[in-house]
Parts: structure tokens; C-alpha cells; sequence
């Protein structure tokens, strides 16, 4: 039995889609993993074959007043399923970040690089990888970037809004990979097949800005993209910083017999069309 957590999230939402009733799943009101212990007892009972673990907290800016929160979610929490799964002989896969790395390289980054994150969000979630690693050496730690679905709230989805009612200024030299759910999805269920363990960066291939992002979702979307004007990261301050350049790239895909995801373009079309619709 495969057990799915932060079910009713973008990620979650996606493995519901893909997997059904081959799998159990269990949203916030049944696992809040803010509550660290909840999470080993939870897996122990159920005693499943495979967890898979989307639940997070992903507020960036409001981590940076919350770290203690954020830190028993991503970092405690996850530990104590990791070693659940190494007490029950059960695989453990959880999902980190780009923003584990501060931006600073001028390439992309791949698995060995060094981590310093400027965040804390991005220390919660690097400290969710250690102790993952640290208690399950079969733990697969996916790190991800630029997370997108047609399902729910997310840059696309507020994009649309925000373009449908006028212009929009949208940070330039912030550059990424987008990822699209289902072909994350997609990618996690080929690695768990292969029996890969370790720190895995998986996302779609094709880099972009935010600003370019935004200019792609009016133009599939059928909206002006000339209402989206760039500006920098200085000119739009928040609270937690972000790094220029989170390029996620693998120096393992290949090696381990892995196809690497599509380019983001024709699962965010399809994405934006479903947000659209909805």
C-alpha cells in the first residue's frame, strides 16, 4: 500500500489523479505534521508499503516569522516518517527545494552542489533532507522548483487574475525551471520503480524568468502579455530573500536510466487551460 500525505495539496492532488485506489491518502485534518510525533506513530500503525510525502510549509515570506513552525513540518516531521519507514521496511520519499541554494552559481545546480540557503524556509527544508538521510540512508529526497498545477492556487493561477484586471510587474532576474504535478508525478513513480535512494533533483526541463512565465501564461491564456512589465528583485523587496538563480539540473537522471521531465510549456498550457476552466 502506498501512502500519500498532504493529500489535498497541488502534489497530492496529482498522485490522487494518477494512482486512485492504489493508494491511501491523508490531508492535513487527518496528519498535521506540525505536530512532528503524529507522523512516525501514523506510519507505524497504517504500516504501509511506500510513503510519499507532499505535505509542507511552503509560505516563504511567512517562514521567516514562523521558522519553528515551518522547521517541525519540513525538517522534524519528516524525520520521524523517514525513520517510521526504516523501523517497517517501507520506502520514504519527500520532496526539497531550489531554494536550499543561494543563487549565487552561475550554471545550474545538480546534486553534489554545496547547500546554503538565505532563507528559512529554504534552511527548514535542507534540514528536513539531513534528517531524512540521516535516520533512512533509503530515503529518495526529490528537490523540485517553480511548483505549478491546473488544480489550485499558485503563480499561474494568480497571474491570470491579475492580467485579466490590468498590468502587472513581475520580477526579471529571478530564473528557474518550472514544474508541472502530473509530469512530477510522472517522474516520482519512475525513480521509486528504479529504487533510487538519495538527493534527486527533478524539473521540468526549460528555463524561464518569472517575468517570461507571466508573459507565457497571458499568451496561452489569450491575454495581452505586454500588460506584464519586468522589474528587478530590488525593486520588489520581501521579506525572505530568494536567490537569482535556482536552475535545478541532474548529474544523475541519465545515469541511473531515467527519462528527465518534458519541457514545462505543453503541461503548463494544459494547466492554465484547467485553471481557466475552473
Amino acid at each position: 500500500m502506498i501512502l500519500v500525505t498532504g493529500a489535498s495539496g497541488q502534489l497530492g492532488t496529482a498522485f490522487r489523479k494518477r494512482l486512485g485506489d492504489r493508494a491511501e491518502y491523508l490531508d492535513r485534518s487527518l496528519l498535521d505534521l506540525s505536530e512532528p510525533d503524529a507522523a512516525g506513530t501514523t506510519v507505524r500503525a497504517l504500516r504501509p508499503d511506500t510513503v510519499i510525502n507532499c505535505a509542507a510549509y511552503t509560505a516563504v515570506d511567512r517562514a521567516q516569522d514562523e521558522e519553528d513552525i515551518a522547521l517541525a513540518v519540513n525538517a522534524t516531521a519528516v524525520g520521524e516518517m523517514a525513520a517510521a519507514c526504516h523501523d517497517i521496511g517501507a520506502r520514504f520519499v519527500t520532496y526539497s527545494t531550489d531554494y536550499v541554494f543561494d543563487g549565487t552559481k552561475p550554471g545550474s545546480y545538480v546534486e553534489s552542489d554545496p547547500t546554503t540557503p538565505i532563507n528559512a524556509y529554504g534552511r527548514t527544508k535542507l534540514e528536513g533532507e539531513q534528517m531524512a538521510l540521516a535516520v533512512n540512508a533509503d530515503s529518495l529526497v526529490i528537490r523540485t522548483s517553480w511548483v505549478m498545477s491546473g488544480t489550485h492556487r499558485n503563480f499561474a493561477a494568480v497571474m491570470l487574475e491579475l492580467i485579466a484586471k490590468g498590468d502587472v510587474t513581475v520580477v526579471a532576474d529571478q530564473h528557474g525551471r518550472p514544474t508541472l504535478v502530473d509530469d512530477l508525478v510522472v517522474g516520482t513513480m519512475r525513480a521509486l520503480d528504479a529504487g533510487v535512494t538519495g538527493i534527486l533533483h527533478m524539473a521540468n526541463a526549460g528555463t524561464t524568468s518569472w517575468y517570461e512565465l507571466a508573459r507565457t501564461i497571458a499568451d496561452i491564456a489569450g491575454l495581452d502579455p505586454h500588460r506584464v512589465a519586468p522589474c528587478t528583485t530590488a525593486d520588489y523587496p520581501t521579506k525572505a530573500a530568494r536567490p537569482l538563480n535556482s536552475v535545478l539540473d541532474s548529474e544523475r537522471i541519465a545515469a541511473l536510466g531515467l527519462a528527465p521531465l518534458p519541457d514545462f510549456h505543453g503541461a503548463l498550457e494544459a494547466a492554465v487551460h484547467e485553471l481557466l476552466a475552473s
